[in-house]
């Protein structure tokens, strides 16, 4: 059980570290904090529809995995004796 939860936690920190990085990439809407740190000078510039669709579900998809994660992680440790 140990070889697991550690790896559960490489996994949870690596997830949190790329989920944190995929959301950053996100295009501004504006009226955010995007715009205070400079998000909004770049507006009109922006990413194509279809990358950012495709930053989406990469986004959506490591926020599934954290979640699976920590859901792991709190079993383990509820069942440990």
């Amino acid at each position: 059980m140990d070889v697991l939860r550690i790896a559960l936690e490489v996994a949870l920190v690596l997830t949190s570290i790329f989920l944190i990085l995929t959301i950053l990439m996100h295009k501004g809407k504006g009226g955010g904090l995007s715009d205070m740190f400079g998000g909004g000078l770049s507006s009109s510039v922006g990413s194509s529809g279809v990358a950012e669709r495709n930053l989406n579900r990469i986004t959506v998809g490591v926020a599934v995995v954290w979640g699976i994660t920590i859901m792991l992680i709190g079993l383990i440790q509820k069942f440990e004796i």
